[in-house]
């Protein structure tokens, strides 16, 4: 992201899979944006006006408040066509924004109960459910370059943060699960991915 002053403001917490995936819609496209880092339960003054959720990621574009990740990110992707992360094709952006549901709900709600500090016998059945629904999408990682696209789109942009995190969550991916292994071995080294992460997603694959 740009030191510079920019008309376009991020508030993004710098450990949330959330955030984490509007960050690198803006880093894949190359938009300047002032990312204001929102820890745990201090929201800024002018977060708590702007949105009545408090909640992040929250993009400021001049008069413009949005504070749904999935809006966020195709309002980006609309707005700055270029590089198109959707398809032109009505069904095959139907299929693309299914599969986001989809990863919102079997992915990130667990994903998100664990960081919010599920423990013991909790956090086990979380780990378990999110292992086992990232497992059931291995034969889509084989389908095309990337998640159901020929190109780099949303969908990775959504799934990406999570297969970041796994590590973190103490979560380990079988042998039989090389699709996905190839997968994130491909969009982990993109240099929109690596600026998109803040040094607290950094440590969480730190040897």
């Amino acid at each position: 992201m740009s030191s510079r002053r920019s008309a376009m403001t991020l508030f993004s917490a710098p450990h949330d899979p959330w955030s984490h995936r509007v960050r690198i819609v803006l880093a894949e496209k190359g938009i300047e944006a002032d990312v204001v880092d929102v820890g745990p339960g201090r929201f800024p003054e002018d977060l708590l006006d702007l949105n009545p959720y408090h909640s992040v990621p929250t993009l400021v574009d001049r008069d413009l408040v949005l504070y749904d990740a999935r809006v966020v990110t195709e309002y980006l992707d609309e707005r700055y066509p270029h590089p198109s992360m959707m398809p032109v094709d009505p069904l095959e952006r139907a299929q693309l924004r299914l599969a986001m549901f989809r990863i919102e709900r079997d992915w990130y709600e667990p994903a998100c109960r664990l960081d919010a500090g599920a423990a013991g016998v909790d956090a086990q059945l979380l780990r378990r459910q999110l292992r086992e629904t990232v497992l059931a999408s291995a034969e889509l990682f084989k389908l095309k370059p990337f998640f159901l696209s020929p190109e780099f789109s949303l969908v990775d942009a959504c799934v990406a943060p999570i297969l970041w995190r796994l590590p973190h969550y103490g979560i380990d991916l079988p042998k039989e699960s090389q699709a996905i292994a190839r997968y994130a071995g491909n969009i982990f080294p993109r240099a929109g991915f690596g600026a998109s992460l803040t040094g607290i997603e950094r440590n969480m694959r730190a040897a």
